[in-house]
C-alpha cells in the first residue's frame, strides 16, 4: 500500500478537514459542548467498568459484555473526539496522510466490533431468558471470551481490508475532506480513481455484518418475547423485559444510524444530515450507552448507590 499519492503533481502528505461548520465562530461555540460530551463519555464508561469490577454481583456474562461495550466506546470515542475538539479551535484543520489511515483503521475496527458485540449481547439475553437452567453452562467464561475474540477479529480484519483498498486510491483531484473525521464516504468523494470496487466492498461488508447482526438480534428477541408472553405473572414479565430494554434501545440507535450513513444511496456532495448522523455515532452514542444502561438497569443503579454509600464511610 503506497503511503502517499499525488494532487496535481504534488505529493499528498495531509488532508484538510472542513469540520462541522464553515463558520469559525460557530465551531468555537461548539467547543465547550463537545468537550463536556467527551468528559461525560469518559466518566460514564469508566464508571460502568469500575462498578462491574468492584461489585461481585455484577460479575456475570451480561455485565461482562456491558463492560466490554463501555471499553469499546472509550476506545472508539478517543480515536475521534479529542482531535475533533481541538480542531474546533482552529480555522485550518489538517490530518496527516498516515494519521488519517490510522484513525480510520481504528474507527472502522472498533465500530464493526461494537456491531458484532450487540449481536452477542442479544444472544446472551436469549440464553438467559429462554434457557435459564443451562445459562451458566452455555455462557461460561470461555464462551464469553471466544465470542468477544470473534467480535474483535471480525472488526480488525474488516478494518484492514477496507483500509488497504481505500488507501490504494489516488487523491489527485483534492485533499479536502468535507467532514470532521477521516471516513470512507468523503475519502471516496475526493478520489480521481474509479471507486466502484471500494463502494461495492463497503456495501458488502457493511450490509453483511450489519444485516447478520440485526438478524441475530431480531431472531433472539422474537424468541425472547414469545417466551415472555408465556410468563403469567406480570411482575415476572416486567423483570424479564427490563433486562432487555437497555440493549434494545442502544442497538436500535446504533443500527439505524449505520444503515443511514453507509447503506443509503450517496450523492457526491456530503449533505448536512450525514454530518449530523456521523456526530451521533462517533461522539454522542459512546456517551449515550452508559446513560441508557445506568438509568434502565436496576442492578447498576443499586451497585452505584452502594458504592457511593461505602465511599462515604
Amino acid at each position: 500500500m503506497g503511503m502517499y499519492h499525488q494532487i496535481n503533481g504534488s505529493t499528498v502528505t495531509e488532508f484538510i478537514l472542513m469540520g462541522l461548520s464553515s463558520r469559525h465562530d460557530i465551531q468555537i461555540g461548539l467547543f465547550p459542548i463537545f468537550l463536556l460530551i467527551y468528559i461525560f463519555t469518559i466518566l460514564g464508561n469508566t464508571g460502568i467498568i469500575f462498578l462491574v469490577y468492584k461489585n461481585a454481583r455484577l460479575r456475570t456474562p451480561m455485565y461482562f459484555f456491558i463492560c466490554s461495550l463501555s471499553f469499546l466506546d472509550l476506545c472508539y470515542s478517543s480515536d475521534i473526539t479529542p482531535k475533533m475538539i481541538v480542531d474546533l479551535l482552529y480555522e485550518k484543520k489538517t490530518i496527516s496522510y498516515v494519521g488519517c489511515a490510522v484513525q480510520l483503521f481504528f474507527f472502522c475496527a472498533f465500530g464493526t466490533t461494537e456491531c458484532c458485540l450487540f449481536a452477542v449481547m442479544a444472544y446472551d439475553r436469549y440464553v438467559a431468558i429462554c434457557n435459564p437452567l443451562n445459562y451458566n453452562i452455555v455462557m461460561r467464561s470461555t464462551t464469553c471470551t471466544v465470542l468477544m475474540s470473534g467480535a474483535y477479529s471480525i472488526g480488525f480484519v474488516h478494518a484492514l481490508i477496507e483500509i488497504c483498498f481505500t488507501f490504494r486510491l489516488s487523491f489527485c483531484a483534492s485533499n479536502i475532506l468535507h467532514h470532521f473525521v477521516c471516513d470512507f464516504p468523503p475519502l471516496l468523494n475526493i478520489s480521481c480513481t474509479d471507486t466502484s470496487i471500494n463502494e461495492l466492498i463497503i456495501f458488502i461488508f457493511a450490509s453483511s455484518i450489519t444485516m447478520v447482526s440485526i438478524m441475530v438480534i431480531v431472531m433472539s428477541y422474537i424468541a425472547i418475547f414469545l417466551d415472555i408472553l408465556k410468563i403469567k405473572n406480570l411482575k415476572g414479565r416486567k423483570k424479564a423485559f427490563s433486562t432487555c430494554s437497555s440493549h434494545i434501545i442502544a442497538a436500535s440507535i446504533l443500527y439505524s444510524i449505520i444503515l443511514f450513513v453507509y447503506l443509503t444511496p450517496k450523492s457526491k456532495t456530503f449533505v448536512q444530515s450525514e454530518l449530523i448522523a456521523a456526530v451521533m455515532y462517533t461522539v454522542a452514542l459512546p456517551m449515550i450507552n452508559p446513560i441508557i444502561y445506568s438509568f434502565r438497569n436496576k442492578d447498576i443503579k443499586v451497585s452505584l448507590k452502594t458504592t457511593f454509600q461505602n465511599s462515604k464511610k
